[in-house]
């Protein structure tokens, strides 16, 4: 595992389903203003986390749904797996470990004896997860009677139930609170432990996030009864623990603020994107700039004004080009100038556009190669997925873009580029 060399500055360890991901947001406005955020501030230097209930299967379905960033790590299937970027590599360690004391055909067969107990999908039965629905009020007898019995068959599990029907058994090492112990531990065991680790949660699976020893921790206005419980039960006078007053991903952007782990304004809440700047800026938020100013002009969320046209071709090299995916080239300014025909073009429509995995490289003293996926969704469907390598200098007021290449990614070929802008 080599995601970074040094400490992360911030580590960020979320639940996805109404924690960053709000089902009840259709513009999915504060998911895609953490994204921003992340990438023109934490990605180079932090890590991201997604602690999910959710299967791999369900993982990668949500992600075909909505507007999510690429975590460093994936914890999935209620912290019994453990994967690594974009590839998802398998923590090998962590499946060795919840091997000890469990048995999948002996929870299959105790479990068989409950007709309370409803089998989930197929696709959420998992190598170290058994998971069930049961109806809220039989709940708690079930658990108690099922533990007993599981017990007394030489098996240590744990037993989660969350969500006010989903009931999961796991073996007793595993669950979203001892995934991320176990990263930590392995973090400090290479040299490089997070400076600050922030969890999220809204669900009663996700209490064992805030049991962790020196992490903070919050909850989203819109979270579960049952973790609310928890936390009054257990956690009431810890000062490092809150409950936000902002649904979803806007929460977590709120708790970074209120423990001053950072910078908490997201680009997407900066009016003006010529005033969007940052002390310490760095290639990450030079894109992230330039392409919120992108969605806006096309939404027509700012006037047709060549001003801002101007500012753009300022921050190109003269002689900066822009290299479709079919091969043909232009001058960034001929590109900019096409812009003026395309403002407004999305007017009212559900459009946006966003930035994922966005890393640089000094390839000189003042120059960077900055590598990342950009995104584009035009209606209910995401439109196309290309990654950009943009060469960048820096000058006296910010960046200078030299160069700038387009490839389509696996699955998003078109044979017409044409219409492409940027």
């Amino acid at each position: 595992m080599d995601l970074i060399t040094v400490p992360a500055r911030l580590m960020i360890v979320s639940d996805l389903d109404h924690t960053m991901v709000d089902h009840h947001d259709p513009e999915n406005m504060s998911l895609l203003r953490f994204n921003a955020l992340w990438e023109s501030n934490y990605r180079h230097d932090s890590l991201l986390v997604f602690s999910t209930g959710r299967s791999p299967t369900l993982y990668k379905q949500l992600r075909q749904e909505k507007p999510m960033l690429t975590p460093d790590i994936t914890i999935m299937s209620v912290g019994t797996e453990i994967t690594y970027g974009n590839s998802m590599l398998p923590d090998d360690g962590w499946v060795e470990f919840l091997n000890l004391k469990w048995d999948r055909s002996i929870v299959t067969e105790e479990t068989s004896k409950f007709s309370e107990l409803t089998l989930q999908a197929e696709t959420e039965q998992r190598p170290h997860k058994v998971s069930f629905y049961v109806d809220k009020t039989k709940a708690q007898t079930v658990m108690n009677e099922l533990s007993d019995c599981l017990k007394k068959r030489g098996l240590d599990v744990k037993i989660i139930y969350s969500g006010g029907m989903d009931l999961d058994i796991l073996p007793q090492g595993a669950g979203k609170g001892q995934a991320l112990a176990y990263l930590l531990k392995k973090f400090k065991t290479e040299g490089k432990p997070p400076t600050n680790t922030l969890v999220c949660g809204d669900s009663g699976n996700d209490a064992e996030l805030f049991s962790i020893p020196d992490v903070y921790g919050v909850m989203v206005s819109n979270a579960q009864e049952e973790l609310l419980l928890w936390h009054a039960e257990n956690a009431k006078g810890n000062p490092n623990i809150i409950h936000a007053k902002e649904r979803c991903a806007a929460g977590i952007i709120e708790a970074i603020g209120h423990f001053n782990l950072g910078t908490n304004i997201s680009p997407r809440d900066v009016a003006d994107f010529m005033e969007c700047k940052l002390e310490n800026a760095n290639p990450g938020h030079e894109v992230v700039k330039f392409y919120l100013f992108y969605e806006r002009w096309r939404r027509g969320e700012i006037d047709n004004c060549e001003t801002y046209l101007a500012s753009l071709k300022a921050s190109c090299d003269p002689s900066a080009t822009f290299v479709f995916p079919s091969g043909v080239e232009k001058t960034l300014h001929e590109c900019i100038h096409r812009m003026k025909g395309c403002h407004g073009d999305q007017k009212g429509k559900h459009f946006h556009v966003w930035v994922d995995l966005v890393l640089s490289t000094p390839v000189g003293s003042n120059t960077w190669l900055v590598n990342f996926d950009k995104w584009e969704l035009s209606g209910e469907s995401f439109f196309f997925i290309n990654i950009f390598l943009f060469l960048g200098s820096s000058a006296s007021d910010g960046y200078v873009w030299v160069n700038v290449q387009q490839k389509w990614l696996e699955g998003f070929e078109k044979k017409d580029d044409s219409t492409l802008f940027f």
